[in-house]
């Protein structure tokens, strides 16, 4: 029976890597198998997508879409999550809802830049909700079931202060 201290790999099981730059006698030194001269020679040469002149594919291609780094990004609840998480037991209907209520009811993970409610799913029962901003059938959909919307949203509060007036 082999001791732990006496284990060892089978012979020729493990090849010693080649030490390359270690002289002319070790097969591999000199120029270390990098050819003679020259951008590829050296280290840390970028020679990717260069095309001997040519213009590069990447910079052919034509430029695509645009990125808007102002752009809002909202917490979407649909209305099917609502009625499911009242169902759950985790939301209290009769209660105005919140992002710190949707949160705590793990309906949402974040509020982000606001919530935006979506209309898809059905409601049975009055919600009073506060959101930044939602979409027609969901706010018909809530008003149908006899519930309140407030939207925090500037433009949709402007509307609504000039609709009053």
């Amino acid at each position: 029976m082999t001791k732990l201290n006496e284990l060892a790999d089978n012979l020729g099981a493990h090849k010693k890597r080649m030490r390359i730059g270690r002289g002319e006698g070790s097969g591999k030194g000199k120029t270390g198998g990098r050819g003679v001269k020259g951008q590829k020679a050296r280290t840390g040469h970028g020679m990717n997508n260069f095309a001997g002149g040519q213009m590069p594919l990447h910079m052919r291609m034509p430029k695509r879409g645009f990125n808007n780094p102002f752009a809002k990004q909202y917490a979407e609840v649909n209305l099917w999550r609502l009625t499911k998480a009242i169902e759950m037991g985790r939301l209290n209907a009769d209660q105005p809802m919140t992002a710190e209520t949707l949160i705590a009811a793990g309906v949402i993970r974040r509020e982000k830049d606001g919530i935006r409610l979506l209309g898809h799913g059905e409601v049975t029962v009055k919600l009073n909700l506060t959101v930044h901003s939602a979409s027609p059938s969901a706010r018909k959909a809530i008003e149908e079931a006899g519930g309140t919307l407030t939207e925090t949203h500037a433009r949709v509060a402007e509307e609504a202060a000039a609709a009053e007036a």
